[in-house]
């Protein structure tokens, strides 16, 4: 229709490079934390925290990130409750074996360190925010609840965590090998997994 701006001219407006400044204020503005929440969480901190601040678990602060650190036996039902309240993604599930770390782990006080961790990273999008949740794991019973009935896209995710550390998660559908074959022996990430090596020949160049 005649006087309406083409797609080419909208767009052209939009990367005004005059406009760059005010935009970037703009984008700073809403990304930065609002106040009143930071000073709701430091109240919070200060009096011990209630669970929409930790869930009932003991916590930290990692990264401009919140950290939690529930129990084995915590650990379903806190990732149960963070679902109810928003964190509707669990984008990682790793593990970290500690045996030959030897300077501190930044855990809060009254969580002892084991030999297996792990991590699980959350994102709500309503808040736009990320949360960790760190679950220690002794290493002679290395098991813990699987996520896979709250947050599915956890699957492959819990598998190579079997796969390479050999930590079992109970619940967990088809906790099978994903990277190494079936018949592999070991979990290659562990620390005291032997390091392997390839004889390679090589032929010295005919000399003229």
């Amino acid at each position: 229709m005649a006087g309406d701006e083409s797609p080419e001219a909208e767009n052209a407006e939009n990367l005004d490079a005059s406009n760059a400044p005010e935009q970037a204020e703009q984008f700073e503005e809403a990304a930065a934390p609002s106040d009143v929440a930071a000073d709701d969480v430091a109240d919070a901190d200060a009096a011990g925290a209630g669970p929409d601040i930790n869930y009932g678990c003991p916590f930290s602060h990692s990264r401009g990130q919140r950290v939690i650190h529930p129990s084995r036996d915590q650990w379903l039902q806190v990732a149960a409750q963070l679902l109810a309240d928003g964190w509707n993604m669990c984008v990682d599930v790793t593990a970290v074996d500690y045996s030959a770390y030897q300077t501190d782990r930044n855990l809060p006080d009254g969580v002892v360190g084991e030999r297996f961790e792990v991590v699980a990273s959350f994102v709500s999008h309503g808040r736009a925010e990320r949360l960790r949740a760190r679950i220690q794991v002794p290493g002679d019973d290395p098991r813990i609840d699987s996520l896979y009935a709250l947050f599915p896209g956890t699957d492959f995710l819990e598998r190579e965590v079997y796969d390479l550390m050999g930590i079992t998660f109970d619940g967990h559908p088809d906790l099978s090998r994903i990277l190494m074959p079936e018949t592999w022996e070991g979990h290659p990430l562990r620390k005291d997994y032997a390091v392997g090596a390839i004889p390679v020949q090589f032929k010295a160049p005919s000399q003229p």
